[in-house]
């Protein structure tokens, strides 16, 4: 039996500002725990998007409705954002934005009261990349991944090698990344799915598209992240 965070939670859900130490310096996230957590899903953000933004906000929540916690991180330091708005160079690293992702995985499994939770990824754009990547790198932690928007061939060569199933979602309009996906599903031998949210553009900015997205990703994670 699972050690229960109650403990540490007060009201339907607990929410807390987390900073993590790199040799860059410093880099921040937000953790919000339902009551009864089934799991926990990790964010990836590069510089072009961050945890603050109303649309990972909107994500989080269907999430945490169906009790699956999130940990919504910026994977660039404070200095590293200033830098990359002018170069847009480190949001395309996916070398980098891995590596940052599993130092958060890695403070995750350090944490007495989270380090029990079944662990997902939920990236977006090059940090749906990253997050294949770093699934592939942690093939026993990582239970299940999440891809909208993206570029999943970015991954390169870790796709092969990512054994979490992944759910690739993406707007029925966005023919580009519906060609993507195609690509990347023949190159996966994990369990995959791609669901196609009907009317929706790459941002899914159509009313009721995103939080579409996101029911899909959460039935998706409480699928696949309780223990067997």
């Amino acid at each position: 039996m699972h050690p229960s965070p109650s403990g540490w939670i007060e009201g339907p859900w607990s929410e807390r500002e987390i900073t993590i130490s790199i040799a860059a310096g410093e880099i921040r996230g937000t953790l919000t725990l339902p009551s009864a957590a089934i799991g926990l899903a990790i964010f990836p953000q590069g510089s072009a998007s961050s945890r603050h933004s109303t649309r990972n906000r909107t994500v989080a929540q269907v999430l945490q409705q169906a009790r699956v916690g999130t940990l919504v991180f910026d994977l660039l330091t404070e200095y590293e954002e200033r830098f990359d708005r002018v170069t847009r160079r480190l949001r395309s690293d996916i070398g980098l934005l891995s590596r940052r992702l599993l130092n958060v995985t890695t403070w995750v499994r350090t944490q007495p009261r989270i380090d029990w939770l079944p662990l997902g990824y939920h990236g977006v754009s090059t940090g749906a990349a990253a997050a294949l990547v770093a699934a592939a790198k942690n093939r026993a932690t990582i239970r299940a991944v999440v891809s909208r928007s993206s570029r999943p061939v970015l991954a390169g060569r870790s796709l092969r090698r990512v054994r979490a199933p992944t759910m690739l979602i993406a707007g029925g309009e966005d023919s580009r990344t519906i060609r993507s996906y195609q690509e990347a599903m023949r190159r996966m031998r994990c369990p995959v799915d791609l669901e196609v949210v009907p009317g929706a553009t790459h941002l899914f900015e159509e009313p009721g598209a995103l939080v579409r997205s996101a029911e899909l990703a959460a039935s998706w994670f409480t699928r696949h992240l309780p223990e067997e």
